[in-house]
């Protein structure tokens, strides 16, 4: 097969989760054969040599009015950058809507991969752009042939479900062996660490602050936050890292016995997620606190792995058992074998291409 992969507004770089998720994905699919290219519909800003490979069609952004006429003009050149490669599939990334994005699925085959419930996402964008997601997003959704969606929760909810698309689950996976599991720490006082970027409201941040002023005798690092002037003064045994390139957060997650994943997903109305650096941290072998339904994990009862509840008191009724999780996996690392047929990306690639091919054969047989 020759499948395009489109990726709308964001500029997808090689330190991102998502820049790696799709990195992996274009080399895996070229590895079992099939030819693959991204096309990357993007904001001008980030240096060419920090972006994955891809097709880059840049635009400005100037003012919202201009802005908006800079991304159109960019959508019609990526369409015709899609025409030209004359794919069999179009795997596209959910986005916003921006004219004529539309088109691509006349040029082939076009299936959407769902991330998240963009209706409540997307109302963080501020009135006008939420209204215009809800007003626009079923121009992509009525005209795909399926949906890939990344938890059985997005599957079955309304805003993708009323359009009857054939649907496939498949969480974000992860390739374990592009990663080499850290040494074990040997701290007396037990690190743990979060990794996020500032204004995403379900990362919970509020909530680390909190659970670092309740446990002091507890260290507490956060890679992506430079300052959090609204919870100052901080606690002493909180250390902010702001941005760091991969080797850089490496080396603050090998002085960690555990990581925290997301706390409150609840407040984007998400109670199932499968995150990639959550991902990232059990390939690096960090004993993971889980605060949602990992589409994945949900089933497993692995030592390394703390379930608590994806609740906005969670850290006022799960604190404790934070502390004494920290404190038992001091010492400890996660069982990659155990992770290998839940989170490996190879095997999860070969579901998605094969639910390409499913896509291409059944909607052939419908129109010959």
């Amino acid at each position: 097969m020759r499948i395009a992969y489109v990726s709308l507004h964001w500029a997808r770089t090689k330190n991102s989760g998502v820049g790696k998720k799709i990195q992996n994905q274009l080399e895996t699919w070229r590895g079992m054969g099939h030819e693959a290219r991204v096309f990357m519909h993007a904001s001008t800003g980030e240096p060419a040599s920090q972006l994955i490979e891809a097709e880059v069609i840049p635009y400005e952004s100037r003012g919202k009015i201009q802005t908006e006429f800079n991304r159109i003009r960019a959508a019609r050149q990526l369409v015709r950058a899609v025409e030209a490669f004359k794919p069999d599939i179009i795997y596209l990334r959910y986005g916003i809507y921006v004219y004529p994005a539309h088109r691509l699925m006349r040029i082939a085959h076009a299936i959407e991969e769902i991330n998240t419930n963009d209706l409540t996402q997307h109302e963080d964008l501020g009135w006008l752009y939420s209204l215009y997601n809800r007003f626009t997003r079923g121009i992509f959704l009525r005209r795909v042939r399926g949906l890939v969606a990344v938890s059985r929760e997005l599957e079955i909810s309304p805003a993708f479900a009323a359009y009857r698309k054939p649907t496939r689950v498949i969480a974000n996976g992860i390739d374990l062996d592009a990663f080499t599991p850290l040494s074990v720490p040997s701290n007396e006082t037990p690190r743990l660490v979060f990794i996020g970027s500032p204004g995403y409201i379900w990362h919970g941040i509020d909530k680390l602050v909190d659970f670092a002023r309740r446990f002091t005798d507890l260290q507490l690092d956060i890679v992506g936050y430079d300052a959090l002037p609204e919870f100052d003064p901080l606690p002493p045994n909180l250390t902010l890292h702001g941005y760091l390139s991969s080797e850089e957060y490496l080396k603050v997650l090998a002085r960690a016995d555990v990581a925290i994943s997301s706390l409150a997903l609840h407040r984007i109305q998400l109670d199932e997620a499968s995150t990639l650096k959550s991902r990232e941290c059990l390939a690096l072998g960090l004993p993971l606190v889980v605060a949602y339904t990992d589409t994945d994990l949900y089933e497993a009862g692995f030592d390394f792995l703390l379930k608590i509840p994806n609740k906005e008191d969670n850290i006022q009724t799960h604190g404790e058992a934070i502390r004494e999780f920290a404190y038992r996996m001091r010492g400890m690392r996660a069982d990659r074998a155990m992770l290998k047929d839940r989170i490996d990306s190879t095997r999860k690639e070969a579901m998605r291409l094969k639910f390409f091919e499913e896509i291409i054969r059944d909607t052939n047989a419908k129109h010959p």
